[in-house]
């Protein structure tokens, strides 16, 4: 329907970052920073037709510049942790990944695709789009190959917001590509999500070591609060007696779909809050979602939107993925791109609202 760009403001080094915003006939309004590729609002109609912000962020430039957690931001080379920041392709080692979450590598490194400016095209019509295209050298962060990345967002007539990941090398390299956009369907400053509802077509997940490294397991989730196969509340077991829970302050884990893979998208994931009536649907192709309840939003230096203090459990991440530190576990997930070679994901997150 609809798409304007407007300057958002500047880096500490000067460089100019863009806001785009993008609206479908029904109102609902997405804007995007070319810093980060950004989700910076998702605004969406509760089932009394009120609209408001969904997703946590920032007002500023400087907070996505200096704030951590990854508000809205796309994540690349690798979303999630890689043990110790090193693993072995084709018997060579690459041991130089930064070390920036305890003793391991988080989410690309020192400066990963959440702190590059992207260029940026905008393409407008009924169902608005924003290509965003970042190459990243042979070597950035550690990682081999020159990777061409392409991340189309599409803000579609049925009020979903599509995101399509496309990448090549030109040597073989190892990728994991998601958006970290922390939701609220209550609307981001309207508290907790444990009463949100979540239903997640998962029948195993990862526990982890206390480092949130994953130990290897493919541990079923019939009879743990990892159960979300039947939708239900995410503070219903929130606080149980669970030590995976436990260590990771929450849920942090991530959640393998049943089937691995699909070649097209398929619906996995689906979220309600029962007081505004807003549902949203997660469909992907990924074999994989790292469900994050937020337990690390504390940093009070940057407040989000309106001035709203950061607190935990405020907002929740479900980002599909393959599985963090593939690389290291031969029955995890196949990460490895080679020449010749396409990653081609994507998901959607479809809102609507419901009355129950």
């Amino acid at each position: 329907m609809s798409i304007q760009k407007q300057f958002f403001g500047k880096l500490p080094d000067g460089r100019a970052v863009h806001r785009y915003t993008l609206q479908n006939a029904n109102g609902m309004t997405v804007n995007l920073l070319d810093f980060g590729g950004a989700i910076q609002q998702i605004i969406v109609p509760d089932k009394k037709g009120r609209m408001t912000d969904v997703v946590g962020g920032y007002d500023n430039v400087l907070d996505y510049y200096y704030g951590d957690g990854y508000q809205g931001a796309l994540i690349g080379r690798w979303g999630n942790r890689i043990c110790r920041g090193k693993f072995v392709l084709d018997g060579v080692t690459y041991d130089q990944l930064y070390i920036n979450n305890g003793v391991n590598h988080l989410h690309g490194g020192k400066e990963g695709f959440s702190h590059k400016i992207w260029d940026a095209t905008p393409v407008d019509g009924d169902e608005p789009q924003l290509k965003l295209h970042y190459i990243s050298v042979d070597g950035e962060e550690g990682y081999p190959g020159t990777l061409d990345v392409t991340v189309t967002y599409t803000l579609k007539a049925t009020n979903a917001l599509s995101i399509r990941y496309v990448a090549t090398t030109d040597k073989k390299t190892v990728l994991n590509l998601t958006n970290h956009c922390y939701f609220n369907l209550g609307g981001f400053a309207s508290g907790k999500i444990y009463d949100h509802v979540l239903q997640i077509d998962a029948d195993t997940y990862l526990p982890t070591d206390d480092t949130l490294i994953p130990t290897g397991e493919l541990k079923r989730v019939e009879g743990t609060p990892f159960d979300f196969r039947t939708p239900k509340a995410v503070g219903k077991d929130f606080y149980a007696d669970d030590a995976d829970l436990k260590l990771a302050g929450g849920y942090d884990h991530c959640f393998n779909f049943v089937g691995g893979e699909t070649e097209a998208p398929v619906l996995r994931a689906t979220l309600f809050d029962p007081k505004s009536g807003r549902e949203m649907k997660v469909y992907t192709n990924q074999p994989c979602v790292q469900f994050y309840s937020g337990n690390f939003l504390t940093n009070e230096e940057h407040p989000f939107k309106g001035g709203y203090p950061q607190a935990q459990r405020n907002a929740m991440c479900l980002e599909t993925q393959h599985m963090p530190d593939s690389m290291n576990h031969e029955n995890f997930t196949n990460v490895v791109l080679c020449p010749g070679e396409t990653y081609d994901y994507t998901t959607e997150y479809a809102f609507s609202v419901r009355e129950d």
